[in-house]
């Protein structure tokens, strides 16, 4: 599972942190350049298209797709030198 989210992860393919449901339709728009309302409004679209199709891709999505990581590194605001 490590190596299929590593992959994700280098595609670009991460549900962010500031997520509606699950981040899957914010984390493909993010990776296509697109809003994450447009994703989403694009995803139900789709679904009234070819129902039943998109009930199984999600969930699968939502278990493939890693979690965004947090910035490493100090948080600490840089010091001015006087």
């Amino acid at each position: 599972m490590n190596e299929i989210h590593s992959r994700f992860r280098q595609q670009g393919l991460v549900r962010p942190r500031d997520r509606v449901l699950g981040g899957v339709c914010a984390g493909l728009g993010r990776r296509f350049g697109i809003d994450p309302w447009a994703a989403r409004l694009l995803f139900l679209l789709i679904l009234m298209i070819v129902p039943g199709s998109q009930i199984l891709i999600y969930p699968l999505l939502w278990i493939l797709m890693p979690s965004e990581q947090p910035a490493v590194g100090p948080t600490a605001p840089p010091t001015s030198a006087p």
